[in-house]
């Protein structure tokens, strides 16, 4: 299961509550969907956006003394099966290989940045998503980066040991 999202809060009286989602898939919450908690399934009956979230309203939740239960709530579900998109949980963990078959190190993490999302390596270096030329989910990520973006991040380890 993947997180794909939180309830933060109540809204109204109805049972309704304000979702923020930490996927990009909509269709998350889309009418039918069933998402998973601690505590068990919840049914998606209707979802509408609201400011940078949606507001929801589950099968499970049919008024505010609930809804208030349900704050925090960290919302997971199944990984959505698309071959054109890549996924965070398919990433991390995985060698990065540069264009002259040397390993620059393993995902640590994937960084959120407006231009282009960022693998961090355990090494320390930073390389666009865009770079990314080939992914075997969780084993090996080829990359075709720029001639000095490996050197520049040793450069600034150097500096600071």
């Amino acid at each position: 299961m993947l997180e794909v999202g939180r309830i933060t809060r109540p809204h109204g009286v109805g049972g309704e509550v304000n979702v923020v989602l930490v996927s990009n898939r909509t269709e998350r919450v889309a009418p039918g969907s069933v998402l998973h908690t601690d505590d068990g399934p919840l049914t998606v009956r209707s979802s509408r956006p609201h400011k940078s979230g949606y507001i929801v309203r589950f099968e499970e939740c049919t008024d505010r003394n609930r809804a208030e239960t349900l704050r925090g709530t960290v919302l997971s579900a199944e990984p959505i099966e698309d071959p054109d998109e890549l996924w965070v949980h398919e990433l991390i963990g995985a060698i990065v290989v540069d264009e002259a078959g040397l390993e620059r190190g393993t995902v640590a993490r994937v960084i959120d940045n407006p231009a282009s999302d960022l693998l961090e390596l355990d090494s320390g270096a930073l390389v666009p998503l865009r770079f990314v030329t080939e992914v075997e989910p969780g084993v090996r990520i080829d990359v075709d980066v720029p001639d000095g973006l490996f050197s520049l991040n040793e450069h600034e380890r150097d500096e600071t040991t």
